[in-house]
C-alpha cells in the first residue's frame, strides 16, 4: 500500500475518533466542525429503515435534540478500521432510560470521509 493511501486511511480514522470524542462530550459544535456542509446522516431509528438527515443546519438540530433526549449518551468504541475514504466503527452505545435504568446496545457506523471531514455516517443497530 502506498504511503499516500495509508495516510488517507489513517486520516479518516483520526477524524472519526475525534468525532466520537466530541460526541461523548456532547459537543455539537465540534461534531459539526468535523462534518461537511453536505453531510448526510442515516440514523438507525425508526425501524426498519431509519431516518435521513442532511446538511449542517438539520444535523445540528438533530444532535441537539438527541442529547437533550439522552443526556447520558456515551459511545464506547469496540473496534475501528479504515478502507480508503471509508471508516467502520463497531460500538456500544450507553444511555439511561426514562425509568433511570442503565441501558446499552451494540451497532456499527459506516463513515465516508472526504477532504478531512465526514460527509456520510450510516448507523446500524442490533435489535
Amino acid at each position: 500500500m502506498s504511503p499516500t493511501r495509508m495516510s488517507k486511511i489513517e486520516s479518516a480514522i483520526r477524524v472519526v475518533l475525534e468525532f466520537n470524542k466530541a460526541f461523548n462530550r456532547h459537543d455539537v459544535a465540534n461534531m459539526i466542525l468535523l462534518m461537511s456542509d453536505d453531510c448526510v446522516i442515516e440514523h438507525a431509528e425508526p425501524a426498519p429503515n431509519g431516518a435521513v438527515y442532511s446538511g449542517k443546519e438539520v444535523i445540528t438540530q438533530y444532535w441537539q435534540d438527541f442529547f437533550h433526549a439522552s443526556p447520558h449518551a456515551h459511545i464506547e468504541i469496540e473496534e475501528v478500521f479504515g478502507f480508503g475514504i471509508r471508516c467502520i466503527m463497531r460500538w456500544r452505545y450507553h444511555w439511561v432510560d426514562t425509568a433511570g435504568k442503565n441501558r446499552d446496545v451494540r451497532g456499527v457506523d459506516i463513515f465516508q470521509v472526504r477532504d478531512g471531514v465526514i460527509c456520510e455516517k450510516l448507523s446500524y443497530v442490533k435489535g
